[in-house]
């Protein structure tokens, strides 16, 4: 027998279990940001600045009812005095990389407007004024962000006398700049002089604007989901954490992707005017300022997170780090070895239920960003948009139809056809906003199958005509519809996943009599259709996502039961995967790949009807080794 050392150079590993997949570790032990206690700090105060980081924080300013100078640095467990601020103020704003390196700037009393101080570790010294002071513009309630050579400052001041004024500073000097396009006070900001966020504020009433700086240029982009003002913020534009505030008093905590804000956990107290870290969106200190029903707190909350964190561990370089691994499952008694190639493997996860219950709904999108139009209950026009973790209903459909062939995306999605009854050839395309009716297509029909891009194009495939089954196939330009090749084999509540006009496949199906659960499957080159590798188990009324060379497709109706099954298509054959946790037909679906897909709604047993599942893979797989 040959010895596996000597050859390859090690020993065989081995393990009592199989190394989990990324995607099921990643479920396992999800990314995800929560509060703790902190140390007090030495003097309660209000309307105070900070900077820093969690282990390196420091806070500086404000009030208990006169202007204070005392400054305070956070170790990530204690607060400990240090030298006081030359000139004692509230209302100020502060910037800085670490209790060692930072800025306080502006405020309140009117002697110091203006003024700006750098700290060293130790103690603080004078740096030249902002231009607004001389100038006679309000310096306090600024939003602020940076670092003491790289320092951005925006807004301010308190009721009539509000500006939209803006500097950068540059360790010496002050330098004005492109305005804010929303004038307001008591912002919150994050980045530094060459890309920063502007977020909420105060205008006459709390305000969610939020703004974005590139250099050169302020931009409005997604808006916050909770108005409020005087509230605290850490990380930078691509990825930012805002939290606290006033409005009256908010222990709200958001967090920013890059494209938009998600609610994660609240602050144990509410609380605004505080002191915050600035740096970084993973961990960040809220301290001291104002709570409700008191005149400030002396208490620190951290913010810090847990789990596998998907942007450094990407489930690609975690399968990268161990295939070819080859090692022996002491429980099972087996060798085992990890491979690249053949289908991913994954997993169904319970996600947040639509808001209504329904079957025959159009799905269209991707596993984060989803749309659930239209369907068989009451009201039959109901829109729902999923962002990736909840549903939230819009813009209602004009047709009060059923059983509709979709394409596009959450935001640019058509639906065609339907069932009334008598079939229809009603067609209608969603912007994102609102559904508008356009040009009908040429066979009124239901239960057809479709794919594309967008509201602009897109197929609509096969269904159930008057008479008998369609093999019909209408392609949008986003004007009007053009019949082109026919499906070679005619049938309806079949499935259809592409994400492009010209690349497409549709599978399964039904038709009856003879009642024929079909497996056939057939690929849309742009011009024609080819047959090709057919699916496990037959069914109709299924969901689907992906594209024509990766798919999933998933649930429907079996002969005698409604169905859990789940294939997945690598662009030659199917591959069955894990059973969705219940089963259901006529659902909608969604998904990229064949690696990520979501699955909501449809026919179910009671109290499941409005149920999501998220369906997640990792790109290798574990094989047994066979030693015959």
């Amino acid at each position: 027998m040959s010895n596996y050392k000597g050859i390859k150079g090690f020993q065989v590993t081995t393990r009592t279990e199989d190394p989990t997949p990324y995607a099921q570790a990643l479920a396992d032990n999800p990314y995800s940001g929560a509060w703790s206690s902190g140390g007090d700090a030495n003097t309660l105060r209000r309307n105070l600045a900070g900077a820093g980081t969690l282990t390196a924080g420091i806070a500086f300013g404000g009030q208990q009812v006169s202007a204070l100078g005392n400054t305070e640095k956070y170790d990530g467990t204690s607060w400990t005095e240090s030298g006081d601020l030359s000139n004692a103020r509230r209302y100020l704003t502060g910037s800085g990389a670490s209790s060692s390196s930072a800025l306080a700037f502006g405020g309140t009393p009117p002697g110091t407007a203006g003024y700006t101080e750098q700290f060293d570790g130790s103690s603080w010294s004078d740096k030249n004024v902002m231009n607004r002071a001389p100038a006679g513009v309000s310096s306090e309630y600024m939003g602020g962000a940076g670092t003491v050579t790289a320092t951005i400052a925006f807004g301010g001041g308190e009721g009539a006398p509000q500006t939209n004024r803006c500097e950068t500073f540059d360790g010496t000097n002050w330098t004005e700049i492109a305005e804010i396009n929303t004038t307001r006070s008591y912002i919150a900001g994050v980045g530094d002089s060459t890309s920063a966020l502007a977020i909420s504020g105060y205008t006459t009433t709390a305000s969610n604007v939020v703004e974005q700086w590139n250099g050169s240029a302020w931009t409005e982009i997604a808006e916050v989901n909770t108005a409020r003002f005087n509230a605290g913020a850490s990380g930078a534009t691509p990825s930012a954490v805002f939290f606290g505030g006033s409005n009256p008093d908010y222990a709200s905590t958001e967090q920013w992707n890059g494209s938009s804000w998600t609610e994660v956990a609240d602050l144990a107290d509410a609380r605004a005017g505080f002191a915050s870290s600035s740096t970084t969106a993973t961990s960040a200190f809220a301290g001291l300022g104002n709570s409700p029903g008191a005149q400030g707190t002396v208490n620190t909350e951290e913010w810090t997170f847990s789990g596998l964190d998907p942007s450094t561990t990407p489930a690609a370089d975690y399968a990268d780090a161990i295939t070819g691994d080859f090692y022996y499952n002491s429980t099972t008694g087996q060798f085992k070895a990890i491979n690249t190639g053949g289908a991913p493997l994954g997993t169904w996860a319970s996600g947040n239920a639509i808001n209504t219950a329904r079957n025959y709904i159009a799905g269209d999108g991707i596993q984060t960003a989803a749309i659930a139009s239209g369907g068989n209950t009451s009201p039959k026009q109901q829109t729902e948009i999923y962002d990736g973790s909840s549903w939230t209903e819009v813009g209602d459909l004009n047709d009060t139809l059923y059983g509709r062939a979709p394409f596009g995306t959450s935001t640019s999605q058509v639906i065609a056809g339907g069932n009334g009854p008598p079939y229809s050839a009603e067609a209608e395309s969603w912007n994102g906003t609102s559904w508008t009716e356009i040009a009908e297509i040429s066979t009124a029909r239901r239960d057809a199958a479709g794919f594309g891009a967008s509201n602009t194009s897109g197929l609509i495939v096969g269904g159930l005509a008057s008479p008998g089954y369609s093999a019909t196939n209408e392609l949008w330009n986003g004007s009007s519809w053009t019949e082109v090749a026919e499906i070679n084999t005619a049938r309806q509540e079949l499935a259809g996943a592409g994400k492009s006009q010209s690349a497409g496949i549709v599978a399964f199906g039904v038709t009856n009599p003879p009642l024929t659960y079909y497996t056939k499957t057939e690929v849309w080159d742009g011009s024609s259709w080819t047959e090709v590798g057919e699916a496990n188990t037959g069914r109709h009324g299924l969901g689907a996502g992906g594209t024509s060379t990766s798919a999933l497709m998933f649930g429907g109706s079996a002969p005698g039961a409604t169905s859990a099954a789940n294939e997945s298509w690598d662009g030659t054959s199917w591959t069955e995967q894990d059973d969705l946790a219940t089963a259901r037909s006529t659902l909608g679906g969604a998904g990229a790949t064949s690696s990520s897909a979501l699955a909501f709604g449809g026919y179910a047993p009671p109290g499941e009807q409005n149920a999501t599942e998220e369906f997640t893979a990792a790109d290798f797989q574990i094989k047994s080794v066979t030693t015959s």
